[in-house]
């Protein structure tokens, strides 16, 4: 094997988009962290959700020294907080923390996992645009470290929740700081016509501080940001944090109140394709801290303490799908270059088990995982098992031209907003989420069951 190239690399799979345990082995079936694929399929059945722990542990470490190293040189600490919208159980929470990282919620069910992980409040903050009054007595009663508020009306629920039970509430403002970054529209999250936030241009994020500070119920912390997901240029974070650190800087020439603290959110992307770059946590880090120290200083402010959410780049790339091929179908189809055929790859899962493909038109690749598979290939569609003609898992590959009923198919990149979005459209049970460590498997969230769904259902 040449110097410098990875195992799964030289087997024909980028490293940009499987895990670093994920390996072919001389047969060229797939193997993640020492575990045949074959037999995670014989022993838990497809489809199947299959994540690589240490490759997990990795990433966690990897944000959280890339930015403690670079916001030390400007004088200031870091948390790193993971994204439990991403995908959260009960070890996945405690695996995050393990490796010095706080945990995001955005709903009371996400609070309920990262307690029962054993996560202290204070390392938890909550979101959300439309917190019910049962979330945000939970969060209180948890002691969570910050709740962060939504809308003016936020303001006052919260603090006479905080008075209801005498305590008080640690809370930071999110800003809509009116840059445009991310993917698809859906989920770009700082542009003004849209849910979240309150605005800075129009004055509304400086209205929600002052009433924050009126209210002795609160205590403000400081400032939140979250500019969009799936973002690869650091230009745009760069922006916000000028945006935000002006706001702080506001604040304090006009009511001599300096906040602590500076979210500069997250939504990092990665690499879906073979050939795509995903961020890189050195760079973006040393270039955020640039920025910060610089705007203080141009400012005359000290220098806050930061807080940012990664999102899918910690755990998205940890995991991928296991299906098992059903149908196999060549389909003629007339291209603006004539007539060429695609064949349809028909998988057990689909749509309930990956939404995003339909959601949002989001581009996976797949490869065949249970043998060596011919080397000519064929234009690809991998497509589920539901009653839409819109439930593609992927749209686009070349994939093996002997692929056929049985054989195990593997999508990469599917550790976030898989399991988080998963459905049980059809009446199709959810799938198991597997942890891989040292070839031995355990399961995380086991498979759902016809017995699960129909106890539900009370007739």
């Amino acid at each position: 094997m040449p110097d410098g190239v990875a195992p799964g690399q030289a087997a024909g799979l980028d490293p940009q988009v499987w895990s670093s345990g994920v390996t072919r082995g001389p047969d060229g079936a797939l193997r993640v962290a020492g575990a045949d694929v074959r037999d995670i399929a014989r022993e838990h059945g497809t489809p199947a959700y299959v994540l690589d722990e240490a490759d997990f542990r990795r990433r966690a470490r990897t944000y959280r020294e890339a930015f403690t190293r670079a916001f030390a040189t400007i004088g200031t600490g870091v948390d790193v907080y993971y994204a439990g919208k991403a995908f959260l159980s009960v070890a996945v929470a405690r695996w995050a923390h393990e490796e010095g990282l706080r945990v995001d919620t955005a709903t009371g069910g996400e609070l309920a996992v990262a307690l029962r992980a054993g996560v202290p409040g204070a390392d938890i903050g909550l979101h959300g645009n439309n917190k019910s009054d049962a979330e945000i007595a939970r969060a209180l009663d948890a002691g969570v470290g910050r709740l962060i508020v939504d809308s003016l009306a936020e303001v006052d629920r919260v603090a006479d929740a905080a008075a209801r039970t005498g305590r008080r509430a640690p809370v930071m403002v999110r800003v809509t700081t009116g840059i445009h970054a991310g993917g698809h529209e859906y989920i770009s999250t700082a542009h003004e016509d849209q849910k979240f936030g309150l605005s800075v241009a129009g004055g509304q994020a400086l209205e929600a501080l002052h009433a924050v500070l009126a209210r002795p119920e609160l205590e403000l912390l400081g400032l939140h940001s979250h500019i969009g997901s799936q973002i690869l240029d650091a230009a745009g974070f760069e922006e916000a944090a000028r945006t935000l650190l002006r706001l702080r800087a506001d604040l304090h020439e006009g009511t001599g109140y300096l906040l602590g603290e500076v979210d500069l959110g997250g939504g990092y992307g990665v690499a879906y394709l073979p050939g795509e770059t995903p961020v890189d946590p050195v760079e973006v880090a040393g270039r955020l801290a640039a920025t910060v120290g610089a705007v203080c200083t141009e400012l005359g402010t000290p220098v806050p303490r930061i807080s940012i959410e990664p999102g899918r780049a910690i755990v998205g790339p940890t995991t991928f799908t296991l299906y098992t091929v059903g149908t196999v179908k060549p389909v003629t189809v007339e291209g603006d270059d004539g007539a060429f055929t695609r064949t349809y790859v028909s998988v057990d899962g689909g749509m309930s088990d990956n939404l995003r493909p339909a959601l949002y038109g989001a581009q996976y690749t797949a490869t065949v995982a249970s043998r060596a598979a011919a080397t000519d290939t064929a234009r690809s569609r991998v497509v589920g098992k539901h009653c839409e003609s819109g439930d593609i898992v992927v749209h686009d590959v070349r994939l093996a031209a002997d692929v056929r009923p049985g054989d195990l198919l593997a999508v990469p990149v599917t550790g976030a907003y898989g399991r988080s979005m998963a459905s049980n459209y059809n009446h199709v049970p959810r799938p198991p989420v597997l942890a891989v460590t040292d070839g031995v498997v355990r399961v995380l969230v086991r498979r759902e069951t016809e017995d699960d769904l129909l106890a539900l259902d009370l007739g």
